[in-house]
């Protein structure tokens, strides 16, 4: 069993870590660590009978996780009071969204930005307020800049200059160059209001968001980690109208892959009809669980496939070629 399975395996069952030596315990760390999960891991792995070392380790990333949560609810908060008076939808994404809403994907998750989706209309304002509240350009660099605001879904992100917190102002969820193009408006009118002005997307919504940033929208870097959400999503919520609301968004495949290869990995319960395998999921499995005992990453040919792969579902061959060259010359 590999080091990547063997963490999946334990976050899966987790009464089988109870069995793992010494040098298996070092790499389930070292992958969960690569994979953002280590906080997730302590989380499923509590109250079990496991070695000091390992106990302490689990400890440190529980309550690196907790410190994350209280920053990323605060950090919200002030987005929150940023943006009231502009008086327009302000829907948390990811990780902020889960702990914002006590879901069980919030549980020891590693938060990193705040990710928001306001509607598009709202971004001047939305710029302006954020800039006023002591948020700052992170990408000084007109290039870059002009790149995002002209071809991504979303902002330029933007870092504080005091609690040195980073937010991502989205418009959609994918970007407007790439093959698929979700309803956003959809998901900000469907939006599920939370005490104190802010909203998380409904629960269809929330696994849709989920498939779309793994399956179209990267190179599956950190992939586990993002799988285990759509796993607690679906576990949490079901499968009731998910079809249709991922065929509204253009992203039933990528819903029906992640419910595959969440069941296929970590159990998750979805409908017979839905575990039919399609071709590619064995390479979508390899590349997931691309780690060494060392949390490194391996299978470099596969990792590399992904990466173009991701490129050419964001753009037109052409408006590729041109950033891509573009990057180049500057690096």
């Amino acid at each position: 069993m590999s080091p990547a399975e063997l963490l999946v395996r334990a976050l899966r069952e987790p009464d089988t870590a109870t069995g793992l030596d010494g040098d298996n315990w070092q790499a389930v760390i070292a992958v969960a660590r690569a994979e953002q999960l280590l906080g997730t891991l302590a989380s499923r792995l509590a109250g079990l009978a496991l070695p000091l070392a390992v106990r302490a380790i689990l400890a440190d990333a529980a309550a690196t996780a907790e410190q994350g949560r209280i920053a990323a609810l605060w950090d919200a908060e002030m987005v929150r009071r940023a943006l009231a008076p502009l008086g327009c939808a302000v829907v948390l994404l990811k990780g902020t969204a889960f702990v914002a809403a006590g879901l069980d994907a919030g549980r020891g998750r590693s938060i990193g930005d705040t990710d928001i989706l306001v509607p598009r209309a709202a971004l001047e304002g939305v710029e302006v307020a954020l800039l006023a509240a002591g948020w700052e350009w992170v990408k000084p660099d007109a290039y870059d800049d002009g790149y995002y605001r002209r071809w991504m879904h979303e902002l330029p992100p933007l870092i504080h200059r005091e609690r040195d917190r980073m937010v991502d102002v989205h418009h959609t969820i994918l970007p407007p160059t790439a093959r698929i193009t979700p309803d956003a408006d959809a998901m900000i009118a469907d939006a599920v209001p939370l005490d104190g002005g802010l909203s998380v997307p409904a629960p269809a919504d929330m696994i849709c968001h989920g498939a779309a940033h793994l399956f179209a929208d990267g190179d599956l870097s950190g992939g586990l980690r993002n799988l285990w959400d759509l796993h607690c999503l679906l576990a949490e919520f079901g499968v009731e109208g998910l079809r249709a609301r991922a065929g509204r968004h253009g992203l039933w495949r990528e819903v029906h892959r992640a419910a595959r290869l969440a069941n296929a990995l970590f159990g998750t319960t979805i409908p017979d009809a839905w575990r039919v395998r399609s071709p590619g999921d064995a390479l979508f499995r390899r590349r997931l669980l691309a780690r060494d005992g060392w949390g490194r990453g391996t299978r470099p040919a596969t990792r590399f496939g992904f990466y173009l792969r991701s490129h050419w579902m964001r753009m037109p061959p052409l408006l590729l070629a041109r950033h891509l060259w573009t990057k180049w010359r500057r690096r």
